[in-house]
């Protein structure tokens, strides 16, 4: 593997390789390089500006466009990964890519329309996402941590990729609250149909746990589990092999509830409730449906889904969890699901 060094460092900024050898940031959303301070003013306006490029591009025939975009994938790695994902999901390198920013791109990822791609709304919509959810993991987790030192601490990423939320949730716990991780081991585990994502997520958290990073000194292993979430078998293994009494968080941020079907995220939820202790919440990303959110859809390639809210809570309680709306999400993306205070119903 021929490593390619990034052009670009920036001091405070960790790099990982990819499977190819190319070497990328590592996310940590403290960081001014990949932190995002936008207000819904700005978000709301950068969404319709997107809607009416979608549009124009919309009104162009089919087979022109088939040449423009076959054109442009030579030109731009990202469109290449965006455009492979037509009709299903966007792979865990790609999505991660996404969330670089432009200012942030490696090696082969910096023409001028990967530049673009990495500064357009569903991007800047990825880095929001990304961001929020981890910062949901850290708040859900503060307390359990505090109930119980030195328990081991167990997140259980489900579609998780390079397990980017994962790891910044620790590193929003290790800058803000220091004491609560002290005298405990910490486990990332990555339950992904791929492994190239999770293979950088290693790296990555190798780089985080170096000398100065933000996790230097933390007693942290990351393993992925091959998972298809159509079935839940590794999920319940996993959960039956945890030590009683370890704290416990479960994240599924732009995987399970963005792309599965309702059986499926009800499979998944039941088995968690019946394997995770009962202070243990579920962060995840969703689209709510709305006018703008099927706008959206019509013109996307991925086949992500908008889901109707109360149809969605009545899923979620059937499985012995509740919506969590205490605390907002400046994207209305992103849900925490905490345990239910009745039994779960039979689906």
């Amino acid at each position: 593997m021929n490593a390619q060094t990034n052009p670009s460092r920036q001091a405070g900024v960790c790099y990982a390789l990819t499977e190819e050898g190319v070497e990328l940031p590592v996310i940590d959303i403290t960081h001014p390089a990949f932190r995002l301070d936008l207000g819904e003013g700005e978000l709301a306006r950068r969404f319709q500006e997107h809607l009416r490029m979608m549009r124009r591009h919309a009104r162009v025939p089919a087979f022109l466009a088939r040449l423009l975009l076959r054109w442009n994938c030579r030109r731009s790695a990202l469109l290449r990964g965006i455009s492979g994902a037509e009709g299903g999901f966007l792979g865990g390198m790609d999505t991660y890519l996404l969330k670089l920013g432009s200012a942030n791109l490696g090696p082969g990822f910096q023409s001028p329309l990967d530049r673009k791609v990495a500064d357009s709304f569903p991007a800047l919509a990825a880095r929001i996402r990304l961001q929020e959810a981890a910062r949901r993991i850290a708040l859900a987790l503060a307390g359990p941590l505090a109930a119980r030192p030195g328990a081991p601490l167990h997140f259980v990423n489900i579609a998780g990729g390079p397990a980017s939320d994962s790891l910044n949730a620790l590193i929003l716990l290790n800058r803000d609250h220091p004491r609560l991780l002290q005298g405990r081991a910490i486990h990332i585990h990555v339950l992904d149909l791929h492994r190239e994502a999770p293979g950088f997520g290693g790296r990555a958290l190798a780089a985080l746990s170096a000398p100065g990073a933000p996790l230097a000194g933390l007693p942290v292993s990351l393993r992925h589990l091959p998972y298809d979430w159509s079935g839940t078998r590794v999920l319940r293994e996993l959960l039956a092999s945890l030590e009683p009494g370890a704290v416990v968080a479960a994240s599924s941020e732009g995987g399970l509830f963005n792309y599965g079907s309702d059986s499926e995220i009800r499979a998944n939820l039941q088995a968690l409730r019946e394997g995770v202790p009962a202070d243990c919440a579920v962060v995840g990303s969703v689209s709510w449906d709305s006018p703008s959110a099927r706008a959206f859809r019509r013109f996307s390639r991925i086949a992500a889904r908008n889901l109707e809210r109360e149809p969605f809570e009545r899923l979620v309680r059937e499985t012995g969890w509740e919506l969590e709306t205490g605390v907002p999400s400046p994207t209305r993306q992103i849900i925490c699901l905490v345990s239910s205070p009745v039994p779960p119903s039979a689906p």
